[in-house]
């Protein structure tokens, strides 16, 4: 029996995250999805994890198709378009939109790196102790790091852009999985005249890497203070429905050529 198509309603939300077998992940996760609710109660938000976490993508699709929609928009709750982003996640869709040929299904961009995020994490590491007008404050920006060497180099633009406004001895930029590494970003600092290191997560939840980072930032710098990660800070909603609005703009383009 086939199942008729909702038409009018703004198509659903699917907020797909990475997926970790840490369930401190999908708690930081499912909170900053709550805010997205928040942000829209009139709007069908979804979340889904690409691996090791449930429900999957696919799990969430298919309960879209089965309950009529005929359109929906996938927004990649991810900070960088790695494989995750470019390969993965355009695979799944690419089989789902096979699996439900009426269903059309849009993926939206990654969260990115744009000045509301940026924002985002200077709040938690102003939260952290890290007074904006405090010159002994030097700050580490953690991030999780990639084999490009192109992608390191975009994300360590962040750096300045998170030192900008503020009175800060300096912000420089580490990796957990390359360098340069948290030890390495804390010695420049202090080269810098820093007294006192918050390390600020570019990350959207906790889990292995933000432990890894946080036990070294308590061997090389014990009196560091660790932020908290992006998770339900106002601004990843912000983006997150930004990032909505553009995908359902292009299902409306695409439901007016359908009609043309």
């Amino acid at each position: 029996m086939s199942v008729p198509l909702i038409a009018a309603a703004a198509p659903p939300l699917i907020a797909v995250a990475h997926g970790s077998r840490d369930p401190r992940s999908a708690r930081a996760v499912a909170a900053a999805v709550a805010g997205i609710r928040a942000s829209r109660p009139d709007l069908d938000v979804r979340l889904c994890f690409l691996d090791l976490s449930a429900p999957s993508v696919d799990q969430v699709i298919d309960a879209v198709a089965a309950e009529g929609h005929s359109s929906a928009v996938v927004v990649p709750l991810l900070l960088g378009s790695a494989f995750h982003a470019r390969v993965d996640l355009p695979g799944l869709l690419a089989a789902a939109r096979a699996r439900h040929r009426g269903l059309d299904l849009v993926q939206a961009d990654v969260l990115g790196d744009g000045d509301r995020l940026v924002a985002a994490v200077r709040d938690r590491a102003v939260g952290a102790g890290a007074e904006l007008d405090d010159p002994s404050v030097g700050v580490v920006l953690a991030a999780v790091g990639s084999s490009s060497e192109a992608a390191n180099a975009r994300t360590a633009r962040i750096a300045p852009r998170l030192l900008a406004g503020s009175g800060w001895s300096g912000v420089e930029i580490c990796y957990a999985t390359t360098e340069p590494s948290l030890p390495q970003a804390v010695s420049r600092l202090r080269r810098a005249g820093a007294e006192r290191i918050v390390v600020a997560p570019w990350f959207l939840a906790p889990g292995r890497l933000t432990d890894r980072l946080e036990l070294l930032a308590g061997e090389h710098a014990p009196t560091a203070v660790f932020a908290d990660v992006i998770g339900d800070h106002p601004h990843l909603a912000e983006v997150a429905l930004n990032r909505y609005r553009a995908g359902a703009d292009l299902v409306t383009a695409d439901r007016a050529a359908l009609t043309a």
